[in-house]
Formats: structure tokens, sequence, C-alpha cells
């Protein structure tokens, strides 16, 4: 079904502080306040995919702490099906302490919680139950990577795009390219993969989509030069969770069936726009702002 997106990924509550600077190894620094907001990058990209209409639906893991609750009804206020998000009584929810500098910069620490127990047999059966109306199978590795391998390998077994955000690079994900996902990793983690954009599109044999911060994107089909889309300059305010907004955006993009080059310009932008606001998704932009953002480079 055209527009509709699965997210295999985390959950968290992220624990905000914004500082004049990120402090040294050992040095405290003292921010204003402490604020909390929802986080994790399946959560926020789910967010995002949803924002651009996509019909978004989560798989994950919460705890039944205090939090769980809120971050649940959080997501399905953006309009993001939460069903498949199990609620486990043995774990808290997973959360992150950022620190964010006068100048956007962060520093982020993650407790995994919950996002560590996601199941990779519940992503299976969930993942069956969910790909015949799917467009696109969106998977991050904040969670265990027997999960992120279930859902790698039931969406491109049925034949279902799938963008994998391999955000930070674990293991599995080598193996995992083999069975030709997108991949969206940022320079950093690109650069653990395969020693070029290159190389790397050629062991997929699928799109290769690194995204390069204040530089924009570069991508790559097999057998083709890489192609570099420019950056869209923006004020920066924090960048926490711009990569999510991308992975949303493009996965929602290609679920509706734009081309690549459409669907990665469109997400370059959104994840632009989505750094002049505090928090992973509260800068998020609509379709309309990135429409409005566009238009003058088309």
């Amino acid at each position: 079904m055209t527009g509709s997106v699965v997210v295999v990924g985390a959950v968290n509550v992220d624990h905000v502080v914004v500082t004049g600077r990120l402090p040294r190894a050992g040095e405290t620094v003292v921010g204003p306040a402490m604020v909390r907001h929802g986080g994790g990058k399946g959560a926020n990209a789910a967010v995002a995919a949803a924002r651009f209409g996509a019909h978004v639906r989560l798989i994950g893991a919460v705890g039944t702490d205090d939090v769980a609750a809120g971050a649940l009804a959080e997501l399905a206020e953006a309009g993001v099906g939460v069903a498949s998000v199990e609620r486990l009584a043995t774990v808290p929810t997973g959360a992150a302490v950022i620190v964010v500098d006068a100048a956007g910069e962060n520093q982020i620490a993650v407790g995994a919680g919950a996002n560590a127990h996601v199941d990779p047999d519940r992503v299976r059966a969930a993942l069956r139950a969910l790909l015949p109306s799917t467009g696109c199978v969106l998977v991050s590795t904040e969670i265990p990577e027997a999960a992120v391998a279930a859902a790698v390998e039931e969406a491109t077994a049925a034949g279902v795009c799938c963008v994998l955000n391999p955000a930070p690079v674990v293991p599995v994900v080598a193996d995992l390219l083999r069975h030709g996902p997108v991949l969206t990793p940022n320079r950093g983690e690109a650069a653990e993969l395969a020693p070029d954009l290159a190389t790397l599109s050629a062991r997929t044999g699928a799109p290769v989509v690194v995204t390069l911060g204040g530089e924009g994107v570069r991508y790559a089909l097999p057998g083709e030069a890489p192609v570099d889309v420019a950056p869209h300059r923006t004020k920066v305010v924090d960048t926490t969770g711009a990569g999510d907004t991308f992975n949303g955006v493009l996965a929602a993009r290609l679920a509706a069936g734009d081309p690549l080059d459409r669907a990665v310009r469109t997400a370059n932008v959104a994840a632009a726009l989505s750094v002049s606001a505090p928090g992973a998704r509260a800068g998020g932009p609509t379709p309309a702002e990135v429409a409005a953002a566009l238009a003058p480079v088309r």
C-alpha cells in the first residue's frame, strides 16, 4: 500500500539540558533547566514519517514505568500506531541524557532499557501481519542485533522497500548488506562499512545515502557516479534528531512512490529545517514548509 511505513526501532524519553558549551571529560556545566522530550531513533523517525502523511506503525518496546504511558500517548497523538510496541514489566523505558550547546551541537548518552529487549520473534510476527499493506520498512539499530536482522530479512524477503539506518554500526549490519536495503549512514558510519561510497553501494546492490550534516547529502546507486545534494541553510538551535527526521521523511516519500532523488532532496530539506527548534521532534517541519523551502530550487 503506497504511503504506509513500518518503523522498527527504539523508543526513548530524552532529558535535555541546554548549556553555553559542551562539558569536557570530568567537567560539570550548568544550564537553566532540564526539559523532557520524546525520543529514540525509531520513535523520532516514525513521528517524522507520520507528519509527512504516511500511515505509520511502530514496532519496539517500552517499560511499564511512569513515563511509558506518556511516551506512547505522545506517539499516538502524532499519528503513529503503537499496537506493536510491547510493554515490559521487568525493565524501564529507554532514556537519553542530552547536553546541547549554544551552537546546537550535542552530546548524548543512552540507557537502552526496554529497547535492549525488543524480541526478534515478535518483530517477525508483527511484520508478517503488516507487510502486505506496507510500502517501506525503516529499521534503526538501537535495538538488539537479532531484532534488526529479523526486520531487514522479513522486509526484503517480501520484496518491500527496506531502509536501514546503521546508527550505530553494529556487527550484524555488515552481514545484512547482502539483502540490499537502502542504507542511510552518516559520514563516519559509512567509513566503518566500506572505504568509499561506490564500494558500499556495490556491496548492497542498492542505493546508499550518506548524510553529511551541514554539508548536505551524497548518494549513489550501484555502478553510477555519486550525486551530491547541497545543504539547505537554516538557523541551528538543536541538531538532535536531524538524522531521524531525514530517515522518517525518506521512508515516507519512498513509500509514497517518489523516485530516490526526489525523496532524498525532500528529506534533506526536512532534516535541515528540523534543527531550528529544541528537541528531537519539536522542530520537525510540515510538508508545506518543506515544499516552500524546495520551491526556489526546483
